[in-house]
């Protein structure tokens, strides 16, 4: 299991907190330090669609001009955005055997690792 997100954001420490808590071993991807390869994050849009992963009630989105926000008009424009500013990516983004999701979910962890 790969568990991409910022040791910072409260949502991720939980989710690795349930993990650890349920003895769950994983490989942590830290978006700060490692950033995030184009190729990445082509493959979940290609399975999920940039809309699931952007995360526009952040304080990244909020904050930026509206020019650059009207200026999304693609997943290409998206992805290149994300890339860019990698706290605007929905966190922690989980990833094991084909499994993809994006944010924390008890219930969701729970059906996972059964």
């Amino acid at each position: 299991m790969k568990v991409y997100g910022i040791t910072n954001c409260n949502t991720v420490k939980k989710a690795l907190d349930w993990l650890k808590a349920n003895h769950v071993d994983y490989e942590f991807h830290d978006f700060k330090k490692l950033g995030i390869s184009e190729q990445k994050l082509q493959e979940w849009d290609q399975k999920a669609g940039y809309e699931k992963f952007m995360n526009k009630q952040g304080l990244t989105w909020k904050q930026l001009d509206p020019e650059v926000k009207e200026s999304i008009k693609s997943s290409a424009d998206a992805l290149k955005l994300l890339q860019q500013k990698t706290s605007m990516i929905k966190r922690p983004v989980i990833e094991d055997n084909g499994f993809l999701y994006f944010g924390f979910d008890e219930g969701v962890y729970k059906g996972l690792i059964k």
